[in-house]
């Protein structure tokens, strides 16, 4: 083999090499994707202690349009009683908006608001959920009010929870528009069970920024 064909077959050889280097490095950098589908059940007070339901409409709404396709949503009405009025994906928007219109409206609540019983529907749907591999979340919205007393059973739900984590430990819990002496009950009993990032509060005020700590609580 003359020199010329030599030099010509080792420049092609360190050529090939540092590109097959380039391709390993660039494979090498490339992450795994690891996104993993979200369930959220919503429950919003249509009671006669809820005095702000249709910004909180535009609200799931607007928080819809932000989730993937393939995520999974529920949505529970909770006045003197709870069940649920739509299911499904967050991205259909004119589903989601016909069945917060027709089912979501001030209701009289003389005998209570069910807020007990929707939050424990909602953290059964998230059980559910959660064994078909999603990451499960319940929003609260609403006043939390029975009157002026508070309408969750704040004896029994923080043990609950905690009993819950050990088959979700990846659940986290938002709690929005309700005043702050309420969210205040909320903080003080639920924060040591799921810490400050999977427990997000909001009264109307700052609701504005709460759909970005959503994001990131079910990990997006």
């Amino acid at each position: 083999m003359s020199t010329k064909r030599l030099y010509i077959l080792s420049a092609i050889i360190v050529i090939a090499v540092l590109i097959i280097c380039g391709i390993i490095s660039l494979v090498g950098n490339i992450k795994v994707d690891d996104f993993r589908p979200a369930f959220i059940a919503f429950v919003i007070d249509s009671s006669e202690n809820n005095t702000k339901i249709e910004a909180q409409k535009k609200f799931i709404k607007h928080f819809c349009a932000t989730l993937d396709p393939d995520d999974r949503i529920k949505i529970l009405q909770v006045s003197k009683d709870s069940y649920l009025i739509y299911e499904g994906s967050p991205q259909s928007l004119n589903e989601i908006t016909k069945s917060l219109n027709c089912h979501v409206k001030v209701r009289n609540t003389k005998n209570g608001v069910a807020y007990d019983e929707a939050i424990k529907k909602s953290v059964q749907h998230c059980l559910l959920m959660k064994k078909d591999g999603y990451i499960p979340a319940v929003v609260v919205i609403g006043a939390l009010e029975n009157g002026e007393k508070d309408a969750i059973d704040w004896k029994t739900l923080p043990s609950n929870i905690e009993k819950t984590l050990k088959y979700m430990p990846d659940f986290s819990m938002a709690f929005l528009w309700a005043e702050p002496k309420r969210l205040d009950t909320v903080k003080v009993k639920l924060t040591p069970i799921l810490g400050e990032n999977r427990l997000i509060i909001s009264t109307e005020l700052t609701v504005d920024k709460v759909s970005r700590k959503i994001l990131k609580a079910i990990g997006r």
